[in-house]
């Protein structure tokens, strides 16, 4: 019996695939359908961890995504200044703004800024990263090691793609697309 044991444990380790492993996937609601997110706990537990937990208490819901370059990303998560619900709400003042919560400390890892990756948004402080995130359109390799990668669109990336695009080079947007609601998947 303790051998059978012992070779079911080592298969489940030696498993590429490992269907045991604990999965962390999230539901974003945008006005044009359901985005599924795969989050990555084991290259940026901190980040998952304040992601989930702003997520899961509605924080994100009625955010805006003040930033979006076309070709680059869509930047949202500011819940102090760009919640479209909150009488805080500035669009003026979107971007500038994070939560109560401690900064984190950066999670830069190898995990390369293609097409749908979620990464954490910060200022020119590595360790700065609070509530703002963004969603990469395209491969931005200039971002790997410097921006805590911490997730990916796994489905309804077309959604994404769909998100109101902004002027100019900093990509501001007037009337911006909103997230409805974000949570765990059940």
């Amino acid at each position: 019996m303790m051998k059978k044991i012992l070779l079911f444990l080592i298969l489940l380790l030696l498993n590429p695939n490992n269907t045991y492993a604990e999965e962390k996937k999230m539901i974003l609601k945008l006005k044009d359908g359901d985005v599924e997110i795969e989050l990555y706990p084991k290259i940026a537990p901190n980040h998952v961890k304040r992601f989930e937990t702003l997520a899961n208490e509605g924080k994100y819901d009625g955010v805006v995504f003040h930033r979006v370059i076309d070709g680059f990303m869509a930047q949202t998560g500011d819940v102090k200044f760009g919640n479209s619900n909150s009488p805080d709400y500035n669009l003026d003042l979107a971007g500038t703004g994070g939560s109560d919560l401690p900064n984190l400390k950066a999670e830069f890892s190898d995990t390369a800024h293609n097409k749908g990756v979620l990464s954490m948004a910060r200022s020119a402080d590595p360790n700065s990263a609070n509530t703002q995130f963004f969603i990469v359109f395209e491969s931005a390799p200039h971002l790997d090691r410097s921006y805590s990668a911490f997730g990916k669109v796994i489905k309804g990336m077309e959604f994404v793609d769909k998100i109101k695009k902004g002027e100019g080079s900093n990509g501001s947007v007037e009337n911006p697309d909103k997230i409805i609601s974000l949570r765990s998947k059940k």
